[in-house]
């Protein structure tokens, strides 16, 4: 994989993941509280979730492969990186990536399981769960971006 090839699929993958919880975060979850009542706000997510997070776990192997590409291959391995912001970026992923695996495999199963059953406070719970997760990674994945692209450029 030639670096450009693997920094072009790198930010794709991390404009899907973190456009995506932009949109669900400020737009979708505004929009759903004020329309829906929430078994249905409750049902929408499930099947949301469903099908964001397929492309999430694309783009966060996506994000790692490259990443680790681009580490190996360009920057001299993880004890030869000299630039403050690729370290800070990798922190940050890897701790996006746990937080997004823990979300998928623990809470969103439960909330599946909760809808499911009509056990809408228990889904409701879980969803507020999810949410401060999700706003954990938007966060980072925002500070990411930030220290990716001026990173080089101020030095860090």
């Amino acid at each position: 994989m030639t670096y450009s090839l693997a920094f072009t699929l790198h930010l794709i993958a991390a404009v899907i993941w973190v456009g995506g919880m932009f949109f669900a975060h400020m737009v979708l979850r505004p929009s759903a509280v004020e329309k829906l009542e929430p078994p249905l706000r409750l049902a929408l997510w499930v099947a949301v979730f469903g099908r964001f997070f397929f492309w999430v776990w694309i783009a966060v192997a996506t994000i790692l492969t490259s990443g680790y590409w681009m580490i190996f291959d360009v920057f001299g391995g993880l004890f030869g990186l000299k630039a403050l912001y690729i370290e800070i970026m990798h922190i940050t992923g890897l701790i996006m990536s746990a937080i997004y695996a823990y979300i998928f495999f623990i809470p969103y199963q439960q909330l599946k399981a909760a809808v499911a059953n009509k056990e809408y406070p228990t889904g409701g719970a879980l969803m507020n769960k999810i949410r401060l997760l999700v706003t954990t990674n938007l966060i980072l994945g925002m500070i990411t971006i930030i220290v990716a692209s001026g990173g080089k450029y101020i030095n860090l």
